[in-house]
């Protein structure tokens, strides 16, 4: 059976933090949830049996359950100050639900109603719930009083809103008037922070950097120079090289011996990690990163389980396209602007700027994964020789690796003086 899960942040209005995560299943062409309770509770069981640890970070995480996902007692699995238990239609209605809700409830466990309605039968599970999902695209302007009424209500009694399905800038500004406390969506995920003035970006040390780093052959001296004549750039690559990932015995204080612990390739990887302002914590900003680094991943990944191979980008030039990608979400200027002076391979320009060829087919599927539009991310894999069957593990693989590096990298290792 094709299966497919993504995690899509929620995000706090009017603030740069990141509240949680909501991970969703799916499978074939629709989602997992329309395949019947039981067959979705087995796939989606064996899979977080499989990747709990992987999925479940230190924010919360909501999580859709079906009435056989809440009768297979699956929330015992799982701490609960790290799950929100998401119920909708066939939960509120089912009869044998409420003595289970009410019993995890007292544990300490969480709820999300999922699409709130005004109607007795979502009333009568208000009380158990902390959170009220209100689906914001879509819908018809005129339906905006109705979704006023129930923010107003849920506010009164106590419960937090979240807006989802927030997908474009309409959306976006609906959710703003409607005063929702948090977002959730791919406008959300693609919005997260404020974009950096294209001049003084091109301008600045670190775009000469991604510069000089992308060459073939790139040159230390030159690469060197950039970096210390930068007192951020420098503060950011020693802190690098002094985490927990390289874990050195005696600290490097020099710029050179900072690049030969870390060679060029590495540099090439990590280059964002340069641009990450450690003394101004920022979940958006850590979170746009973070998402450049599992696109990053994931191309890299996907080009090795191509069938047949042959494929136009190695594994290096497709990690280096997923994490160029994340460019138009941190600089006010297009694509094609940003990567007029960074000598990468054609067709990574062409798959970023056009979406044109097999990389744009490839970095078109990543993206149409990373929203769950799970219809177009089975095409694209279909045409690229990508089997559907093993997306879900790859993705969750990647997420595990790029959370495990990240930590690493921004965890000072204290070795000898």
């Amino acid at each position: 059976m094709d299966r497919c899960v993504v995690r899509k942040p929620i995000k706090e209005a009017g603030t740069q933090n990141i509240m949680g995560y909501e991970i969703m299943f799916q499978s074939g062409d629709g989602d997992l949830y329309e395949r019947g309770d039981n067959t979705a509770a087995d796939a989606i069981v064996n899979f977080l049996m499989q990747n709990s640890d992987k999925i479940f970070c230190d924010k919360p995480t909501f999580l859709t359950f079906t009435p056989a996902l809440l009768f297979r007692n699956l929330p015992k699995m799982i701490e609960k100050e790290k799950l929100v238990i998401q119920i909708e239609d066939n939960l509120i209605v089912h009869p044998l639900a409420l003595p289970i809700i009410k019993k995890y409830k007292a544990e300490g466990y969480k709820f999300a109603i999922n699409d709130f309605q005004f109607s007795p039968k979502y009333f009568g599970m208000l009380e158990y719930a902390d959170y009220i999902r209100i689906r914001v695209g879509g819908r018809e302007y005129r339906e905006r009083t109705s979704m006023d009424n129930v923010i107003k209500m849920a506010t009164a009694f106590g419960k937090i809103c979240v807006a989802t399905d927030v997908d474009c800038e309409d959306d976006f500004y609906v959710a703003e008037s409607l005063n929702l406390k948090y977002m959730e969506g791919n406008y959300i995920a693609e919005t997260m922070v404020t974009k950096a003035n294209k001049m003084d970006y091109v301008q600045g040390s670190f775009f000469q950097l991604v510069v000089a780093v992308s060459k073939e052959e790139p040159e230390v001296d030159e690469l060197e120079e950039i970096i210390s004549r930068d007192a951020g750039l420098t503060y950011a690559l020693l802190r690098l090289v002094n985490s927990a990932y390289f874990a050195q015995r005696k600290r490097t204080a020099s710029v050179r011996q900072a690049m030969i612990t870390l060679g060029i390739r590495q540099l090439r990887e990590w280059v964002y990690m340069l641009s990450l302002q450690q003394d101004e914590p920022d979940d958006s900003a850590e979170e746009v990163l973070k998402m450049s680094f599992m696109r990053a991943k994931f191309a890299q990944e996907l080009v090795g389980k191509m069938l047949p191979p042959g494929f136009c980008l190695n594994k290096l030039e497709a990690y280096m396209m997923g994490m160029f990608s994340g460019l138009e979400y941190m600089v006010d200027a297009t694509m094609e602007e940003l990567l007029a002076d960074i000598p990468v391979k054609d067709e990574v320009k062409a798959a970023l700027v056009s979406h044109e060829g097999e990389a744009g087919m490839l970095m078109d599927m990543i993206i149409a994964y990373e929203h769950a539009d799970w219809k177009e991310s089975k095409r694209l894999a279909d045409g690229l020789g990508i089997s559907t069957n093993a997306l879900a593990q790859i993705y969750m693989d990647c997420i595990e690796e790029v959370n495990n590096i990240w930590k690493a990298l921004t965890t000072d290792y204290s070795g000898e003086e």
